[in-house]
């Protein structure tokens, strides 16, 4: 089944070294607000989605190796963007799974595209990473042509 499509996939144990580093640095966070806005920035920092390489890297989205994700930068797709995310904030010890939902939504009103929804008393956020270079903000997702 492809990563994080119609379920959660599990976090790992082991994770890739300098993945490691940067949780240890999200576990410093002053509380949830303070470490979402700092993997989010660390996130659309490193990774950002593409509308072409959405489907010239399709099989992409079946990738589950961790390693080889973090190692590169650039286009993820959607789904793999929020396995990074929900790794960072589940390992930081600030989040449980159940704090994040997996969302979907279309996309220039014909492509599905993933976001997730974070809880913080009792609040959700929502967290689209891979539109954060098509000018969303952290706390919207991409829809329709928006």
């Amino acid at each position: 089944m492809p990563l994080d499509i119609l379920s959660k996939t599990p976090i790992p144990d082991k994770l890739p070294k300098q993945m490691q580093e940067t949780i240890n640095e999200l576990k410093k966070s002053l509380d949830k607000n303070d470490c979402l806005k700092q993997a989010y920035e660390i996130l659309t920092a490193k990774y950002r989605g593409q509308r072409i390489k959405t489907y010239t890297k399709l099989f992409n989205v079946f990738s589950k190796d961790i390693d080889k994700m973090w190692s590169q930068a650039g286009f993820l797709h959607c789904a793999n963007i929020n396995y990074l995310m929900r790794t960072l904030l589940i390992k930081s010890g600030f989040f449980n799974n159940s704090d994040i939902a997996l969302k979907w939504t279309m996309v220039w009103h014909v492509s599905p595209h993933q976001y997730i929804h974070v809880i913080i008393n009792n609040k959700k956020i929502n967290i689209d990473v891979w539109a954060s270079s098509r000018g969303i903000k952290f706390g919207d997702y991409a829809r329709g042509f928006h």
